[in-house]
């Protein structure tokens, strides 16, 4: 079994992750990290976790972090980085949610953050964790800096036509959904019920810090110069993520020839789903799972095409793609404990 520890368990994603683990054969939940709530039983908190967590959270103190396999951080930027060098020390490997490992670029990862980082000598060996385009680095890792939710969904989305020298690298834009659990469990006036529901609105518009990871990250992908045009949007649905992407062809290729592109590029990936060309795939056809599900579109045969990518943004965007690598570092078949069925209606 693989000892595990959760830093950060109150939040989104760490209780995703409580809840993966669950159902996770070859997992056994070590230790579950919160200040405020030392010795409150998890399922207290979340009684959805009623007699399938038996944890109780514990102060980082008192927790016995060194004594794990791996540690998963589903907490704010800066608190991975902080305790990374000591686990790793020990021999545990560690798994950040945040941002702390994501970007190879310090300065850039300052001025996004706005936080000097601390231990920029673990950045050289610390894989980033898309397993459909990183799997061999991530499997031989010990520290894996986990992709930013809006991020997935433009990295899969673009890659095959990036890979294939088909479309113009410099001119991408990303038109991207996200339900409001994307900002986290907290008390913000944004977020209130009042605030978000019936409600529509772009942000980060001049700028966001998802940008300069998914450019680094397709700069890999090709030698062209990437320019990218993001802009975030926040619905009124729990959970979800939408991304419309749009890119202008290059190449002399027709639709048959574009659907080609993409089932080759993931027929082998158990959670990507390359729809039928045209295709309209909804949010909630990902719910709660670990899949991402992607359909192209042409119009008027013209020379731009169009990307739908939706996935989870709890799961696929965050802890179920967490929970993936883990299963690939530790020698598992990657789908273990994340074949669950969408939830519908």
């Amino acid at each position: 079994m693989i000892k595990v520890g959760i830093v950060g368990g109150t939040g989104y994603t760490g209780v995703e992750l409580l809840r993966l683990f669950a159902a996770h054969p070859e997992v056994q939940l070590q230790a579950v990290t919160s200040r405020k709530e030392d010795g409150m039983p998890v399922a207290e908190m979340y009684p959805s976790l009623r007699g399938r967590v038996d944890i109780a959270f514990s102060s980082p103190d008192k927790a016995k972090l060194t004594d794990c396999d791996v540690v998963f951080f589903a907490t704010p930027h800066g608190v991975a980085m902080a305790q990374a060098p000591e686990l790793l020390a020990a021999g545990v490997k560690v798994i950040d949610l945040a941002a702390d490992f994501r970007l190879q670029d310090v300065a850039a990862f300052e001025k996004w953050y706005k936080m000097p980082h601390s231990c920029p000598e673990l950045l050289k060996e610390a894989a980033y964790g898309l397993v459909e385009l990183n799997r061999e680095n991530i499997r031989k890792a010990r520290i894996v800096g986990n992709p930013g939710c809006y991020p997935t969904t433009m990295q899969l989305g673009f890659a095959p036509l990036l890979k294939a020298g088909a479309i113009d690298a410099s001119h991408l834009i990303a038109d991207c959904k996200s339900g409001v659990s994307g900002a986290g469990r907290k008390a913000e006036i944004a977020t209130l019920f009042s605030e978000a529901s019936d409600n529509f609105k772009a942000y980060g518009v001049s700028g966001h810090r998802h940008s300069p990871e998914t450019v680094e990250r397709l700069g890999t992908l090709t030698d062209d110069k990437i320019g990218l045009l993001f802009t975030p949007h926040l619905v009124p649905m729990i959970r979800g993520m939408h991304s419309t992407l749009y890119a202008r062809l290059t190449k002399d290729i027709d639709n048959a020839a574009l659907q080609a592109l993409f089932e080759d590029a993931y027929k082998r990936e158990p959670f990507i789903d390359v729809m039928p060309f045209g295709s309209h795939p909804e949010t909630r056809t990902t719910r709660a799972s670990n899949m991402l599900r992607i359909a192209l579109h042409r119009p008027d045969n013209g020379d731009t095409v169009v990307v739908l990518v939706v996935q989870d943004n709890l799961v696929k965007g965050a802890s179920g793609q967490a929970v993936q690598c883990m299963n690939l570092m530790f020698g598992l078949d990657e789908t273990t404990g994340l074949m669950h069925v969408p939830v519908l209606p």
